[in-house]
């Protein structure tokens, strides 16, 4: 019984999902350089699928193009959850997190240029640009109540808005080909969608079918295809009302566990599969792997922060509730981590050139590791500073009514 309840408070618990990510990153980084590494990367190599649809992939492309997009729909389903009846339902509040990802994409750019303009690297100039969102969420949803849930939500928002930045970049600069009648397929079921969503229809089969269709043509037009997961749940309907559970929440509790517990450990596993190679350490100290450390951990950090601080000076934007500049330090450090999306983005700038691809991904996994401890730090520094204040705050009541 004793062990039973541990269990379930384990799982209830959003420090929990955290903890066994990093704990996942650590096992894939033990396996990628043991003997087990090439039995692994096999697998992830591994083509499963329908050949006759046009489905046959690695298991590495399933699970980071297939089970991430369900990770989206939950994000996709809390934001707009928040945009409706929460802590984004302001426009004040709702515009930081859009002001914030723009500043956050342009520095790291620049910044990775100023190191790279005119060199065989200035094509890897999207890298520094994106921000893990699985990663960055799981790191501050670690510190539990010390961050108020308001960070959270604008973390989870910003990383969401780079992310679509993101792909817009891939889909502009990094695709070859883009394949119009399997997008314009894509528009019509986003339409469709809306339209169900308009009539009312609370049934979530009636979202999740054409859910899976509009994945299929996003992913066969050459967009990212976890793109459909955030379209679906911007799609399906929610209300204000607390009495009655809007179709949204349902679904949004039922992804919860499987997400935090069964498809992020997944995918940690899978894209933390990084053999170390003695080139790599080389790498960090060229122009490459110092634009791409200075654009993910300094460009981020200046970018957030300054576009945030204008958009708030112009009065066009507000702090999340009970937030301070320096919890935006901390947050503008944790979306530094670019890892997955910043290592995509490298495997595309790179094509052919496999020791550059190996230096970026060290590169990147050095970045995301400095963001990550840092962006920790001084969240955890700022909630025991806090903490402190306060305490010392209500000794002095004490004295004064005494």
């Amino acid at each position: 019984m004793i062990l039973s309840q541990y269990f379930k408070k384990f799982f209830k618990s959003n420090q929990s999902s955290g903890i066994l990510l990093i704990l996942c990153v650590i096992a894939a980084l033990i396996i990628a350089n043991s003997s087990l590494g090439k039995s692994f990367q096999q697998f992830l190599d591994l083509q499963l699928g329908f050949e006759n649809l046009h489905l046959k992939y690695p298991v590495s492309i399933w699970i980071n193009d297939g089970l991430m997009a369900v990770f989206f729909l939950l994000v996709g389903l809390e934001i707009k959850r928040e945009l409706v009846e929460g802590e984004l339902s302001s426009f004040k509040n709702a515009s930081l997190p859009i002001f914030a990802a723009i500043g956050g994409m342009v520095m790291p750019a620049i910044i990775y240029m100023a190191f790279n303009f005119g060199t065989d690297y200035s094509n890897g100039w999207g890298i520094p640009m994106a921000t893990d969102i699985a990663f960055s969420l799981a790191i501050i949803s670690m510190l539990g109540k010390k961050v108020p849930s308001s960070l959270k939500i604008f973390l989870a928002a910003l990383a969401i808005v780079d992310d679509l930045g993101a792909i817009l970049v891939i889909a502009i600069f990094y695709t070859e080909q883009i394949h119009w009648v399997y997008l314009l397929l894509s528009l019509g079921i986003v339409a469709v969608l809306f339209v169900l969503n308009f009539l009312k229809v609370t049934r979530l089969i009636f979202y999740i079918v054409p859910g899976i269709f509009l994945w299929y043509f996003l992913h066969h037009s050459g967009i990212h295809a976890t793109i459909a997961g955030v379209l679906l749940a911007f799609s399906i309907p929610t209300n204000i009302s607390r009495v009655k559970i809007s179709t949204l929440e349902k679904l949004e509790h039922s992804l919860h566990f499987p997400v935090s517990f069964i498809i992020m450990p997944i995918f940690a596993l899978t894209n933390t599969n990084i053999a170390f190679k003695s080139t790599m350490v080389d790498g960090l100290f060229n122009s490459l792997g110092l634009g791409i450390i200075g654009g993910l951990v300094l460009g981020k950090l200046i970018g957030i922060n300054l576009f945030s601080l204008i958009a708030i000076k112009l009065k066009i934007s507000s702090l999340p509730q009970r937030s301070s500049w320096n919890q935006m330090i901390g947050v503008g450090l944790l979306a530094g981590i670019g890892f997955t999306m910043s290592i995509f983005i490298a495997l595309l700038s790179f094509k052919h050139q496999i020791d550059f691809q190996d230096e970026a991904k060290f590169a990147i996994l050095i970045a995301s590791f400095i963001a990550a401890i840092s962006g920790y730090l001084v969240l955890s520094f700022n909630a025991k500073k806090k903490k402190k204040k306060k305490r010392k705050s209500k000794k002095i009541d004490n004295q004064l009514s005494n």
